[in-house]
């Protein structure tokens, strides 16, 4: 159901945070100015499965304001932000079928409510609409193709197109280097902290923290985590990560090792069965555990729950389990993301380069009507410099131009002297 609709105050507050977010998005914002009175999106339909806050909010006004149809839906049922879906419904007029805290079956409810407009294209986060396409509402829409916001979303779509039954083109947006070298390093790397600080308000300095994953967005935690004084403990799979985690200065260990000793546990990895049962009857009296993968499948909670005695709600974001062994243990949001269940996720102004390749990857497809095979795509580093350049101009940073003679010189063979 389009929950928000007649929540006019609701929809007030949603519309502050918009026009905040918007206010430090000017990259996005430029597109808009750039696109806006051509309205090269007219008659395309959109359906949108993103995390709704404010930032999302800034990028489906830009989608609207040149021409696009939308109908919107969250990506994950605790990180709807409320007054930023009621704006969008009631000030925006947008199909909005997004409430936090849904049930399992209330989401998928929205996911097929916005897959109703048969649309054109889908932005996707995580590949849950993506999915959900597949299976059933093909043959009901003209697609012309899809984005993908999210390291997750891009494994499963790269598996469906491995598998031979991908149906339809994706952009792998989240590959973009203006995209995970900025959102998920800098952007998840604060905001997950924010999270934790939030539902907690510990400090975080000297304790032991351990970062499962050092991908982008497992770097970036651990990053600012040393940042504010931790002992930063990282564990992996891949040997060539963990060399990375090495030589950038953190200790690395197994998860079974750490999970004796730290304070915080952040998981990363987009894997199921990181923190597992073996490793929480390890755990220390006021151990803290939250998760910074796209789904709640990172920390066992059933081996949680059969490890525990009782669980007391602390506040709106924690759950303390008491333990078998006489511990007690802190789950954060449910094992969902941290950062956008018990923060506001990523800060506007790297969102803003996120879902400028959002836009520009979407006019590509409504571009290309149909005409693309079904594969994921890359984004063009010709995309990647246009929206780098543009945030450096935002921030009046000016940078230097090959010459004639040197970009000559790079392109051919000469001799080094």
């Amino acid at each position: 159901m389009n929950y928000h609709v007649k929540d006019i105050s609701l929809a007030q507050e949603g519309k502050k945070k918009i026009d905040w977010a918007e206010a430090h998005m000017p990259v996005l914002v430029a597109l808009r100015h750039k696109y806006e009175d051509e309205k090269p999106l007219k008659g395309i339909k959109i359906a949108g499965c993103l995390h709704v806050t404010k930032e999302t909010g800034v990028l489906a006004r830009v989608l609207q304001s040149v021409g696009a149809e939308l109908a919107w839906c969250g990506c994950n049922p605790l990180s709807t932000q409320d007054d930023v879906a009621a704006s969008l419904a009631t000030d925006e007029h947008i199909s909005v079928f997004a409430r936090r805290g849904v049930s399992t079956r209330e989401y998928y409810d929205d996911i097929r409510s916005v897959m109703a407009i048969e649309p054109n294209i889908t932005i996707d986060d995580g590949a849950d609409l993506t999915i959900e396409m597949h299976k059933d509402m093909m043959a009901k829409s003209v697609i012309y193709g899809g984005t993908e916001e999210t390291t997750t979303g891009v494994v499963r779509l790269r598996a469906l197109q491995t598998a031979g039954k991908l149906k339809y083109p994706i952009i792998a947006v989240n590959d973009a280097e203006t995209k995970h070298d900025f959102d998920n390093v800098y952007g998840t790397g604060q905001s997950a902290l924010d999270g934790i600080i939030r539902a907690t308000n510990i400090l975080l300095a000297g304790k032991n923290v351990i970062v499962a994953g050092y991908g982008h967005v497992g770097k970036g935690i651990a990053k600012r985590a040393a940042g504010m004084g931790c002992n930063v403990t990282v564990t992996e799979v891949d040997p060539i990560a963990a060399l990375k985690a090495k030589l950038d200065g953190f200790s690395v260990s197994q998860m079974l090792s750490a999970s004796a000793t730290g304070d915080v546990f952040i998981t990363t990895t987009g894997c199921k069965g990181v923190i597992s049962e073996e490793e929480i009857v390890r755990m220390k009296d006021g151990a803290i555990l939250a998760n910074a993968g796209h789904f709640n499948v990172e920390i066992s909670i059933p081996a949680i729950e059969a490890q525990s005695t009782n669980s007391t709600r602390i506040n709106e974001h924690t759950v303390q389990y008491k333990l078998k062994t006489g511990s007690r243990i802190y789950l954060i949001a449910e094992g969902r993301l941290v950062n956008l269940a018990a923060a506001e996720g990523h800060p506007s102004e790297v969102m803003d380069m996120s879902f400028a390749n959002q836009f520009l990857s979407v006019m590509k497809l409504a571009e290309s009507k149909g005409s693309m095979k079904p594969l994921v795509y890359n984004v063009e580093i010709s995309q990647d410099r246009e929206i780098a350049l543009a945030k450096l101009e935002s921030m009046r940073i000016q940078i230097d131009n090959l010459t004639d003679e040197q970009r000559l010189y790079l392109e051919g063979f000469s001799e080094g002297t």
